[in-house]
């Protein structure tokens, strides 16, 4: 995930998926629109860093918060990379709240129908999940 747009004390920021781990709730190239610093809970995506490395920023569902730190899954349970490979993440490592997402619009969309099809498709609210906490007790 690359992040843009963000000024240090910014409350709102841009940031792009790559990779798959949160199919299908978010798609390889996707922008977010982050809520830095707010509120999180057990069910809501959030941008975290990278515990094992810092200057990445990871984008996943927060499963359930521990003394340690969030563990954290991906919505697809086929990709790897989240709390299964490297644990719980810090607390302070937990950057922000994923609000909603948009998918850049494509060459052929740019025709009147085509902003129309995008307009209606491409831009939604990221919901929280209150499964998340039964998928971690399923593993």
């Amino acid at each position: 995930m690359t992040e843009q747009g963000r000024e240090p004390r910014a409350l709102f920021g841009v940031a792009e998926v790559t990779g798959p781990s949160m199919y299908p709730t978010l798609r390889h190239g996707d922008q977010l629109l982050v809520h830095y610093g707010a509120e999180v809970k057990a069910g809501d995506v959030a941008v975290l860093r990278h515990p094992l490395q810092q200057d990445l920023l990871i984008v996943k569902r927060l499963v359930e918060r521990r003394e340690d730190g969030w563990w954290v899954l991906g919505d697809n349970p086929g990709a790897e990379g989240d709390s299964r490979v490297f644990g719980t993440v810090p607390h302070e490592l937990l950057l922000g709240r994923v609000r909603g997402r948009y998918r850049p619009l494509a060459e052929d969309q740019r025709s009147v129908r085509g902003l129309v099809s995008w307009a209606v498709s491409a831009v939604w609210p990221v919901l929280t999940d209150r499964s998340a906490s039964r998928r971690l007790r399923a593993r």
